[in-house]
């Protein structure tokens, strides 16, 4: 064998070598757009109980509100009215994570996906601050006349009401996407909410990642 068909040979392994390459990452990008679509899929069952519920709830608390507006409890009403209107907003959010994983389309640059999984991401960490101020007014709706009367009985639930107050307010503040590594981060998050969104996001990335490479193929 002389040293052109040497040459040739080499070329021809070289060039099925680079076409294995190709082959195996065109592979593995599908592959990851699969996996991306099913981690976004598996977040809707969810998000559509949630909404549902969460309607059922508000619309039971409106009623509560509106029948007890002439005699109620300005305790009960103030907490009620603040209550449902967080739930309201959290509503909205999800609808709107809903529309957001619709429009995540795999066939458009990887880019445009990427940035509505940022969007994504960033209205899971706002829905549940969101949520997390309603815990003050879990200790509120039940008070009465007759309980701020009692010295012991105010003190009591005024210390469970600051300790609620501090704790809404410190998650608020410290739900971000910086403390995701943390123990009671992880605790919050875990779960269909959060993992998926998460996952998604590595495997935009690794998609990206896969389309570089063969633009200097």
């Amino acid at each position: 064998m002389n040293d052109e068909e040497l040459k040739a040979l080499w070329q021809t392994q070289a060039q099925k070598l680079e076409e294995n390459l190709l082959f195996t990452r065109k592979n593995a990008e599908e592959i990851s757009k699969m996996k991306v679509q099913s981690a976004l899929a598996s977040m809707k069952p969810l998000k559509i109980f949630t909404i549902i519920v969460g309607i059922l709830w508000v619309g039971f608390v409106d009623l509560l509100i509106i029948n007890s507006w002439p005699f109620g409890n300005l305790f009960f009403l103030v907490s009620a009215a603040i209550q449902v209107i967080l739930t309201k907003l959290a509503i909205g959010v999800y609808l709107y994570q809903l529309v957001l994983i619709a429009q995540v389309d795999l066939g458009t640059p990887v880019l445009e996906a990427q940035e509505k999984m940022a969007r994504l991401k960033a209205s899971t960490l706002w829905v549940t601050r969101l949520l997390f101020l309603q815990l003050p007014i879990w200790t509120t709706f039940y008070l009465n006349v007759q309980m701020l009367k009692q010295p012991l009985a105010l003190f009591i639930n005024l210390l469970l009401t600051v300790l609620f107050t501090w704790a809404a307010l410190w998650l608020f503040f410290n739900i971000k996407y910086e403390n995701r590594h943390k123990k009671w981060f992880r605790l919050i998050f875990e779960g269909k909410e959060w993992t998926p969104v998460i996952q998604s996001m590595e495997l935009l990335d690794e998609i990206r990642d896969f389309q570089v490479e063969e633009e200097y193929v």
